[in-house]
């Protein structure tokens, strides 16, 4: 059977159809080179700015500033991570839930209730009805956080951020200061070393392809670490907390105004411990007058009185106007210029040798030893100790001693005289501690400093000699006596070579002295190997009987007795004749 193919016509395409299809493509055609140019030409450099967006992201730490630790690596400060809660009611939905469910702010709350340890109510009352940006609490610690996104629930958001932490309180405060709500500095050395203390992470991006993968690009591995210094400091927390404590006790007894404690280092001027009383809590300065975040041991001034007094013998050896062996006479007054001055107790001594000069806190006697030493080159003398120059130091700025005009100090005998016994002039705490420090080193200038930083910047510079190896050894020594015999015998530790000198001066107002007083001790140790500095200053105590002795001595021995410990020194048993009896 013959198979026969069909044939099919082919019927013309209408001309009005093929028209409107060839027309419509034109336009078509016309409409995507259109847009093509605009995306390519006109919007070119946006959309490569959300193309940089998606395909990068930006990193960059979450810490704003360099812990703070004390010599031994224990935090001092720190950026604490906390987190925000915000709710978006309208959004709430439970893991497992439908899509399109919403849950109740008050199935919400009944799970965070517990977490955040507040009441239902409470945290009802922050909604006020609204759906959606409502800040829930502030300050969630880390631990809380992670239990609030493990409920997985959705419409709570946890925001991330840092803040300023002063785990040991009042400790430190007058010492390192805090932060402000804008994490700035803004007292102690959390202002005056901001530098140090901030960091300055650059930003940085990590380009990404479209599943999330980072991909291969210039930077180097260096770009992505952050900054994971910091800043330490010179001081023993264990020894800063026994003299705050000491301090604390002896300033509350003595219903006094304030007091000051520092030990520090006599070789190299590393401050082991510096403590001021009163104090705050950094944490909460709001709560506090702004008067307490002074660093007054630098910035007020004070006539130190006799704890000056082995200064000017230190002089009086280095200009040879006395003997070692001398002997001057104390009849109890003396008359300078037209004035009367008197001991403190208005009693004379008679005849008595330099250690005695300074067991009995002589002011007759230190007037006639520096009466031997021309006032031109007293002055001098007292300039090159700084007297009237600011203090260097990576504490706070210090306020420059105030020294009497040298023309004034020449022509008015009355001005070296009241000198000689610590009066007339004022200088800071500080500088106090600096010029003892170099009476025991040996008599070299050392920089008071909480930083190593400081330290290595220091150092690069020669050391300023004021006095020589010999009279440095024999003013302490002389010193030594005041802690064995004299008014410094309550610092007096068996097995210990203790030097000392007590101070009791009085507070002048308007230019006249008042019965407020400053009562001080400073202390070296061990006098046959100096190594450290103690001092002691309580500002106005109001008690009868307030004495550097019956005051400031006592704070020192129990700062002292902390840092023998602290430090192992080891007791000078040769000289005492100590002996150990076997058990």
């Amino acid at each position: 059977m013959k198979k026969y193919k069909k044939i099919v016509r082919l019927i013309p395409l209408d001309q009005r159809r093929f028209k409107f299809i060839y027309i419509f493509s034109l336009l078509l055609i016309f409409c995507l080179f259109g847009r093509l140019v605009k995306l390519q030409v006109f919007n070119a450099s946006d959309l490569q700015r959300k193309a940089r967006l998606i395909q990068s992201s930006k990193t960059n730490s979450l810490k704003k500033r360099r812990s703070i630790v004390d010599r031994n690596n224990r935090l001092i400060a720190y950026d604490k991570p906390l987190y925000k809660l915000w709710a978006h009611p309208k959004h709430f939905n439970f893991p497992g839930d439908s899509i399109n469910k919403v849950r109740s702010i008050e199935e919400v709350i009944e799970k965070l209730s517990p977490i955040l340890d507040i009441n239902d109510e409470i945290l009802l009352g922050k909604f006020n009805n609204k759906m959606s940006g409502i800040k829930v609490l502030d300050e969630i610690p880390e631990e809380k956080a992670e239990k609030i996104k493990n409920l997985q629930i959705s419409g709570l958001d946890l925001f991330k951020y840092s803040q300023r932490y002063y785990p040991q309180g009042e400790l430190y405060s007058n010492l390192v200061g805090f932060v402000n709500d804008e994490n700035k500095g803004s007292a102690g050395l959390e202002l005056h070393l901001e530098n140090q203390i901030k960091v300055f992470n650059k930003i940085n991006f990590i380009k990404r392809g479209g599943d999330g993968t980072p991909l291969p690009d210039n930077s180097a591995p260096s770009d992505f670490i952050y900054d994971y210094k910091t800043l330490g400091l010179t001081i023993d927390s264990k020894l800063q907390k026994a003299s705050f404590n000491a301090l604390s006790k002896q300033v509350s007894k003595w219903k006094a105004k304030k007091g000051f404690a520092i030990v520090m280092d006599v070789t190299n001027g590393r401050i082991l411990s510096l403590v001021t009383v009163p104090s705050y809590d950094p944490n909460k300065f709001w709560q506090y007058d702004s008067e307490l975040f002074r660093g007054w041991y630098s910035q007020d001034l004070f006539e130190p009185g006799s704890t000056f007094k082995p200064i000017n013998l230190a002089l009086a050896l280095e200009e040879k106007v006395i003997q070692k062996d001398g002997l001057v006479e104390d009849v109890g007054k003396i008359n300078v210029g037209g004035w009367t001055l008197y001991n403190w107790d208005k009693k004379g001594n008679g005849y008595i040798d330099y250690p005695k000069v300074l067991q009995v806190s002589s002011n007759v006697a230190m007037i006639k030893i520096m009466q031997n030493l021309d006032p031109p080159i007293y002055w001098d003398w007292l300039k090159k100790l700084g007297i009237n120059k600011n203090l260097e130091t990576d504490l706070f700025e210090s306020t420059a001693g105030q020294l009497k005009r040298k023309d004034l100090f020449v022509n008015q005998s009355i001005e070296p005289a009241v000198t000689s016994f610590g009066k007339g002039f004022s200088i800071s705490p500080l500088k106090l501690v600096q010029l003892h420090a170099a009476l025991a080193n040996g008599g070299f200038e050392v920089t008071p400093h909480v930083t190593s930083t400081f330290e290595e910047r220091v150092n690069k510079n020669s050391k300023k000699q004021f006095f020589s190896q010999e009279v440095s050894k024999t003013v302490l020594e002389w010193m030594e006596s005041v802690v064995d015999e004299g008014s410094g015998s309550g610092a007096k530790i068996e097995g210990y070579r203790i030097a000392g000198k007590t101070g009791t001066s009085q507070k002048a107002l308007n230019g006249s002295y008042t019965s407020k007083k400053v009562c001080s001790f400073v202390a070296t140790l061990p006098v046959n190997d100096p190594k450290y500095a103690v001092l002691v200053v309580v500002d106005e105590p109001s008690k009868s009987y307030a004495y550097g002795s019956t005051v400031a001595v006592p704070v020192a021995r129990e700062i002292i007795e902390s840092l023998i410990v602290i430090e192992k020194i080891p007791p000078n048993i040769k000289d005492h004749g100590m002996i150990v009896k076997k058990p």
